[in-house]
Order: structure tokens, then sequence, then C-alpha cells
């Protein structure tokens, strides 16, 4: 039985695998290759790995069902059995965060991000942990939807893997030391980066059903 799950958010298909939109997926991915745990999809609503990382048993979780209907992959995890909401850490991309900075909370709204949105309805509760990727805010003039679903060019990608890389170590500091000790250590960081004026909230684009929801 796994202690965590850890679930990346994204959209199917590898038309989205170069957006700001899948950092979520490219994460658990990045997890899933360390961890050298292979992925299943035993299920239409998701992808599952099992892995091992610090130590501790996790099952690496990818929604197959788009972005604004992600919840639709943790109901069907409740056939498996799945711990406590507080032991769901959801990884996803965030608009309000500068370019390659990350932040951790232990709760919280969905912030406009509607994959958020529809995890908290699938759960229930705001009550679980989310690790949030900085993407940045787009250009004036351009839709939030278009910018978190537009293929990356190479210097884009370069600022998403860096938030990808402190994301990673922000998830094994949390599996080792705890959710408190990450917040601490990762999200002083995110403080130090951060452009003045910017808030807290979850970033993403308004959307229907789709891969910008």
């Amino acid at each position: 039985m796994p202690q965590w799950v850890i679930c990346g958010l994204g959209n199917p298909g590898e038309r989205y695998e170069r957006t700001r939109h899948n950092a979520g997926f490219r994460l658990v991915d990045a997890l899933a290759r360390r961890a050298r745990a292979r992925w299943s999809m035993r299920r239409a609503e998701y992808a599952s790995a099992h892995a091992v990382l610090e130590g501790v048993p996790v099952l690496l979780v990818k929604p197959l069902t788009w972005m604004n209907r992600s919840g639709e992959a943790l109901r069907a995890l409740e056939a498996e059995g799945r711990p406590d909401p507080s032991r769901i850490l959801v990884v996803c991309d965030d608009i309000a965060l500068p370019e390659g900075t990350i932040r951790l909370r232990a709760r919280g709204r969905d912030g406009g991000h509607n994959g958020l949105r529809s995890v908290i309805d699938a759960l229930g509760t705001t009550r679980f942990p989310r690790l949030r990727l900085g993407v940045g805010e787009p250009p004036e003039g351009v839709d939030p939807a278009d910018w978190v679903l537009e293929p990356l060019d190479d210097e884009a990608m370069a600022a998403l893997e860096r938030a990808l890389r402190q994301g990673e170590r922000c998830v094994r500091t949390l599996l080792d030391a705890g959710i408190d000790a990450a917040m601490t250590r990762f999200n002083a960081r995110a403080r130090r980066g951060a452009t003045p004026g910017k808030s807290d909230r979850g970033g993403d684009g308004p959307g229907e059903a789709g891969p910008g929801g």
C-alpha cells in the first residue's frame, strides 16, 4: 500500500508534451525515471506507476481525462484504495509564479486552476498538499489558455526544467523529512525569486472541457 499518491496534472497526447500545462506530467515522469518505475494504464482514467522514493512507497499518477476533469482519475483510484487526502500530493503548473520557481502548500483553494478545482470536487476537500511549478504570466494581450498550451521553445523549456529540478528535490525532501521541512526549504527560495506584486494564487486560464481547463 503506498504511503503517498503523487498526482501530476496535464493533458494526454504528444501534442501537449512540450507545453506549460504539462508540467505536472513531466515531474512525475522524472520521478518514475529516478525510481526506474514503469507506467501502467490498466484504467482508462489514469496511468500509474508504483515506486519507492527516499525509502517511501508511492503511487505516481497521471490523469488521462484532460486537465479540467483531473479529479475523475482520483475518484477511479478509490477502487484500488488510496490514502487520506493529506497524503495526496497534486503537482500542477502556475502562471502566478515566476518561471523556474516552485511553491508547496499543505492545503488551499483552486486559485482559478481548473485542474485543481476538479481535484477538490472529487476529494470533497481543499485539505490536500499541492506543489505548483511556476511558468510565468503570459505577455500582455496573450490569452492565459493559449500561453499554457502553446509548444515551448528551447528557452522556455529550460526555464521549466529549472522548476522541475527544484520540484523533484522538493518531493524527495517531503518524503524524507515531511511537508513542513519541504515548505520551509523550498518556499523560501520561491519568495527570494518572486516578482514584486505577484499574488499567491494558483493560476491557469479559464477553460471549458478539454486541455485548457
